[in-house]
């Protein structure tokens, strides 16, 4: 069809990155082709863990109730040595500050099916799977990208000689780990040096069994090895190769049925689903964005998987690229917006990739003596009076669209169970997701220019406040936030993470002029 050929975006790769932004840019009205190599989508499991923040993108996308029975929630997740003394211990019960449980295990066939069942329903929404970029170019209006059709024989991809062309004002690399987007736009990896291979293999029990605690990491010299929950019904093994192991000789069935046989695991009991051999590696690109191409996900970063942070970093670049394009392309804002994207996305995800390969440091050992001078420093700490456990990084965003004097400007914003003319829920649930200029007393939000009003009405913001007339803040949530950061009103933007605040109701009218001034520069 001509109409898939002119779009507003186009989306190369159609992982969750991929699905969730033309879920999200497709919900808000937006012309999106979408260009996948794979002829269906790819069946085997590979990512397993969202967080607290992911779902709270999946209830915004509305789709958390599909994802919601496939998930399997998360309880503790500890590091053994090989005397099974705990080296660490992540509490990962419990609900987090976006309204969903901490930590949340899944398989990603399943989620891909969801979100790809969401993204068809969209008539504005173009999927051209067995599809590959082969060239782009970048003109006045945007972008055109040459596409090349193919088929894969014997697990590889070979071109049938089929060509089209896409027109795109905006054109998103989310392809992946080899990035075929990055590599026609010329941009480079900045790898940190960490790379170990690990064999990953993923089981089905058929026998019922209580997996105490649910994810563990075994940091044994022997044999490092990670055992996760893969979702509802799935169990996940990694088990680090050693020096002299090749790849090829790991990836066997019977390597990993005796690697298995550990934990009583055989065919008698467990249907073995997949299994290969990954480097875990920590990189990142140098830039994000050139012209009218931009990319996200893996294409943008990787790193190891022992905080879990992969996907879910993939996911927020998608939602950080969603409310930017969408206001765009709606014309209540200039592509100066896109400025920000990879400074704000790349400082917080190197964070977690230091974080990561951090965690990886230590369980990637495979020396004896190391290993146990490595468990002698950790025991006599938690021996220390006042030791606190390693926590998940909460990191700031890079320099971008915030106020970055305002407290708390540029992090995570909560989200809490609110009660409004007769009706309780999530804060999302009944107001839906957008821009939020949120306020503690009605008296405060009364300040508010007409002409502040008149620009958050633009941009379609939620305005509400809490008290008589308004919310009732029903677990407490937003009075914490604000008394966390002493301040009586926050604005929130549609990722979640917070703009700015004001410390007294006087500063509310120059906290929104300073955001309408960087929404609307002469667009």
């Amino acid at each position: 069809m001509e109409a898939d050929k002119h779009v507003d975006v186009a989306i190369v790769g159609y992982g969750p990155t991929g699905q969730l932004l033309a879920l999200m840019l497709g919900r808000a009205g937006h012309r999106v082709t979408v260009i996948e190599r794979w002829p269906d989508l790819y069946p085997l499991p590979r990512a397993v863990h969202y967080d607290h923040e992911i779902a709270r993108l999946f209830q915004a996308s509305g789709v958390m109730d599909d994802i919601k029975p496939i998930t399997e929630i998360a309880d503790r997740y500890q590091w053994l040595n090989a005397r099974d003394e705990i080296l660490m211990d992540f509490d990962w019960s419990g609900p987090g500050p976006s309204g969903w449980p901490v930590s949340n295990l899944f398989s990603q066939p399943q989620l891909e099916r969801v979100l790809d069942t969401h993204v068809r329903r969209l008539p504005n929404v173009t999927v051209r799977t067995g599809w590959s970029a082969l060239a782009l170019q970048q003109n006045d209006s945007g972008v055109s990208v040459e596409i090349g059709a193919g088929r894969f024989e014997n697990g590889k991809w070979s071109a049938t000689g089929e060509t089209d062309t896409v027109h795109a004002r905006y054109l998103i690399g989310a392809d992946g780990a080899n990035s075929v987007v990055r590599t026609l736009s010329g941009i480079e990896f900045e790898d940190l040096g960490f790379a170990f291979d690990w064999l990953v293999v993923d089981v089905q029990p058929t026998t019922p069994r209580e997996w105490i605690p649910k994810a563990w990491q075994l940091c044994d010299p022997a044999r490092p090895t990670s055992i996760v929950p893969g979702g509802p019904g799935r169990r996940r093994w990694e088990f680090m190769l050693l020096p002299g192991e090749t790849g090829e000789q790991m990836n066997q069935d019977a390597v990993a049925w005796d690697l298995l046989s550990r934990w009583d695991v055989t065919p008698r009991n467990a249907t073995l689903e997949r299994h290969a051999v990954y480097t875990f590696r920590g990189r990142w690109a140098r830039q994000w964005r050139t012209g009218n191409v931009l990319l996200a996900g893996d294409a943008a970063h990787l790193m190891p998987p022992f905080a879990g942070q992969g996907m879910c970093s993939g996911l927020r670049d998608a939602a950080a690229l969603a409310w930017r394009l969408d206001t765009i392309l709606c014309g209540k804002g200039s592509d100066t917006l896109l400025e920000s994207y990879g400074p704000e996305r790349l400082n917080h995800v190197r964070d977690i990739i230091d974080f990561s390969i951090e965690l990886g440091k230590v369980i990637c050992i495979a020396d004896p003596e190391a290993a146990a001078a490595r468990d002698q420093a950790m025991l006599a700490a938690q021996a220390t009076p006042g030791f606190r456990p390693p926590a998940t990084p909460q990191p700031r965003l890079g320099a971008g669209l915030y106020d970055p004097h305002s407290p708390g400007s540029g992090q995570l914003t909560p989200q809490g169970r609110i009660e409004i003319g007769g009706k309780r829920g999530l804060f999302d649930d009944l107001f839906g997701a957008g821009f939020a200029l949120i306020a503690r007393d009605r008296a405060t939000l009364d300040r508010l220019s007409d002409e502040n009003r008149r620009a958050l009405d633009r941009q379609r913001a939620i305005v509400t406040h809490f008290g008589p007339g308004g919310c009732v803040d029903v677990d407490g949530i937003y009075g914490e936030y604000f008394a966390q950061h002493d301040v009586v009103a926050l604005l929130a933007r549609p990722d979640f993470y917070s703009y700015g605040s004001a410390r007294a109701a006087d500063g509310l009218n120059p906290l929104v002029d300073a955001w309408r001034h960087a929404m609307e520069p002469a667009c």
